[in-house]
């Protein structure tokens, strides 16, 4: 019996068989201005706490370095940055490969001693922080009213734990970030303040190091301001706090991969600590170019910091300069009061969340408010507003090398980060941060001594 099938009917067999295979998946290529909004939403936590780390405690210790020392201290901005960098992200891998805050992670792997110091450190020096801001607020506040600043301190403690129980901190600060864009103006009145150009270059590139006690003790302050202990707590539970928002969102989908969020969470973070620096750097170069300038070298009021403002604002830099004090300070006063809380609650086991109704979490909200109102009561000491600002940088200076080191041996320890352990850069930069504030505290204990 002959074959019926045709030469031509093999064909269209052959071309059937190729269109019904099915072709391999291959996505879509993003545009560049899908990949420029992809960027801008991984920008969360580092954001966030590069922006608040700009508080008015590093205002005024950037502007007083600026007017004492001139241009000499800008190489500290090129220092502080790599260092910074690297201490926020291995706080930030830490909440996103733990799933859980540095204070929980030392009580679940560490001694009970360890634990309750490193929150001890931490209250210590929230609490004054938190005191020297609002005085910091008060002091702007003051120089557009002429009311007595010590009227605001109160007013503005209420505002910012009403703030706090009744709104969320994400809506909160979605709007106070705008009134940070207002440390942007040092860069421009940088650019108009005439400044020698020339002599940037040497004080950015070439330290010029002396060991003299206000030397010393600028350098801690601008060092305790910029690497902040407080900043180390609020960014692995801010990181951790997300993970598990990610978490809530993608039920009935696979989890995103660890690699990749680490991956997006360095991104966030370099980001934030770049928005941070570039501000100091400005801060200190504006002062260098008009309060140095003008002979004023030791800043005992916030009318002597705004002045550096002037060459942009004119009569209104009293108004610029009380917008960016008011700004970061509302931005950095809860993050001071919110990673004491989130520390001893994890510590404690108790329920936390900036999110959390106050009836689910007092214990974490009472926190908050003791740290609040103690930072506010210390305010009736009547100390120069300027001075604790300063001093309170000094006093993050001298409390974060242990902090440091306490983050360094968490994030090498294979039962917490498992494969995702520091790599020796991390390691190295942690190291270098760790030795560098160290020396510079015993050297400047030395000198008081």
């Amino acid at each position: 019996m002959e074959d019926s099938t045709t030469p031509d009917a093999d064909r269209e067999d052959l071309r059937s068989d190729r269109r019904e295979k099915p072709r391999p998946y291959r996505p879509r290529q993003k545009t560049r201005r899908e990949k420029i909004v992809s960027r801008l939403r991984e920008l969360g936590p580092g954001l966030i706490t590069g922006a608040a780390d700009d508080d008015p405690s590093g205002i005024a210790t950037y502007s007083q370095a600026g007017a004492a020392f001139g241009y000499g201290l800008l190489w500290t901005a090129l220092v502080s940055l790599p260092l910074m960098s690297a201490i926020q992200l291995m706080c930030a891998r830490i909440g996103i490969v733990a799933r859980s805050g540095l204070a929980a992670v030392l009580r679940e792997h560490y001694p009970r001693w360890l634990l309750w110091l490193a929150c001890s450190l931490l209250v210590i020096g929230n609490t004054i922080n938190i005191a020297a801001d609002l005085a910091g607020m008060a002091a702007g506040a003051r120089l557009l009213t002429g009311i007595p600043s010590i009227w605001f301190v109160p007013a503005f403690t209420a505002l910012i734990l009403a703030l706090l129980v009744f709104a969320s901190y994400e809506n909160m600060t979605r709007v106070l970030k705008w009134l940070t864009l207002a440390l942007f103006s040092y860069v421009f009145a940088a650019m108009l303040s005439g400044a020698d150009w020339l002599a940037v270059a040497r004080g950015t590139i070439i330290p010029r190091i002396t060991f003299s006690r206000d030397y010393l003790l600028t350098f801690v302050a601008i060092m305790g301001t910029t690497i902040s202990p407080y900043l180390f707590f609020w960014q692995a539970a801010l990181n951790a706090e997300q993970d598990q928002l990610i978490m809530r969102r993608i039920v009935g989908r696979p989890r995103r991969a660890v690699q990749r969020e680490l991956r997006a969470a360095a991104r966030d973070v370099n980001a934030g600590m770049l928005f941070s620096n570039l501000i100091m750097y400005f801060i200190i170069l504006t002062a260098g170019a008009t309060l140095n300038r003008a002979g004023i070298t030791n800043v005992q009021t916030a009318e002597q910091a705004a002045q550096a403002l002037q060459p942009i604002a004119g009569s209104a830099a009293s108004l610029l300069f009380t917008l960016g004090l008011v700004g970061t300070g509302m931005l950095g006063i809860p993050v001071l009061a919110g990673s004491a809380a989130y520390a001893i609650a994890e510590a404690a086991a108790w329920r936390a969340g900036m999110d959390e109704k106050v009836h689910n979490a007092r214990q974490f909200y009472g926190v908050i408010a003791f740290a609040m109102i103690v930072g506010m009561l210390l305010n009736f000491l009547h100390v120069n507003a300027i001075k604790l600002l300063i001093g309170s940088a000094v006093i993050n200076g001298l409390l974060a090398p242990p902090l440091i080191a306490i983050v360094l041996v968490v994030c090498n320890n294979e039962r917490v980060m498992g494969e995702h352990r520091n790599r020796k850069m991390l390691n190295v930069l942690g190291g270098l941060g760790v030795l560098l504030m160290t020396g510079a505290a015993v050297a400047l204990i030395f000198s008081w001594l």
